[in-house]
């Protein structure tokens, strides 16, 4: 159902919104990188060049297969452009008005850079790798050349900018993409329900504290139905 990367997906901590590193670029060079073209219809936040990076990354971490449909046809890009959309791509929670000095996680988001702006900077940088490589945009490379990509941006090889980009795609990119599979339908991703059907998760009514005393050491029936914020709607 998942692609997973050799490196785990793991989720450590955050160096690009935890505080682990300075920050490696300013908001005018993200300005200068990013895509200028108006968004495709649908989108709220990609233009045409970005939606096109992020339907190829959501269809290489989620081809379609017995359980899913791909990426795109489940919602993954159409999550991950409604998030940096709203209101946790455009920081309303984060404290950006600097200084952005090098610190530990704990000191909180150190950049003045919004998550939306550092989204679209790690996609100018990885087409640009992508460009010296292999002479096309991520979006225009079979699939074992993006697997290579991504490969060497999740394990902190992909130069320049190596740590900056591990640190993109574990604390923003990956979290997002998780969350677009698992989230509950009403905000774009898990389209169908259908990661909530595959594991057996029934949605909404998720109250288990007496299937927890029914059904101790007991196999668990899976949800025939999941049923999202919408179907109580």
């Amino acid at each position: 159902m998942l692609r997973s990367l050799a490196g785990g997906a793991a989720l450590p901590a955050a160096a690009l919104f935890g505080g682990g590193a300075a920050a490696p670029a300013s908001a005018a060079e993200a300005t200068a990188q990013a895509p200028a073209a108006a968004a495709e219809a649908g989108y709220l936040s990609f233009g045409p060049s970005e939606a096109a990076f992020v339907e190829a990354l959501v269809n290489h971490l989620c081809p379609p297969d017995d359980l899913t449909p791909s990426g795109v046809d489940c919602g993954l890009a159409t999550y991950i452009d409604r998030q940096l959309a709203g209101g946790f791509g455009q920081g309303e929670r984060l404290y950006t008005a600097g200084p952005w000095p090098s610190g530990k996680p704990q000191h909180g988001y150190q950049s003045p850079l919004l998550p939306e702006a550092a989204f679209k900077l790690g996609i100018a940088r990885v087409n640009a790798i992508c460009r010296a490589r292999f002479s096309h945009d991520f979006d225009g490379l079979p699939a074992a050349h993006a697997e290579r990509v991504l490969q060497d941006v999740s394990g902190g090889r992909a130069q320049p900018h190596a740590g900056w980009l591990k640190d993109w795609f574990d604390d923003l990119v990956y979290p997002l993409f998780t969350e677009a599979c698992f989230a509950d339908p009403l905000y774009g991703g898990n389209r169908g329900k259908v990661f909530w059907a595959a594991i057996g998760y029934p949605g909404l009514p998720a109250t288990h504290a007496r299937d927890i005393v029914d059904y101790r050491a007991k196999p668990y029936p899976a949800a025939a139905t999941p049923r999202s914020i919408a179907d109580f709607s």
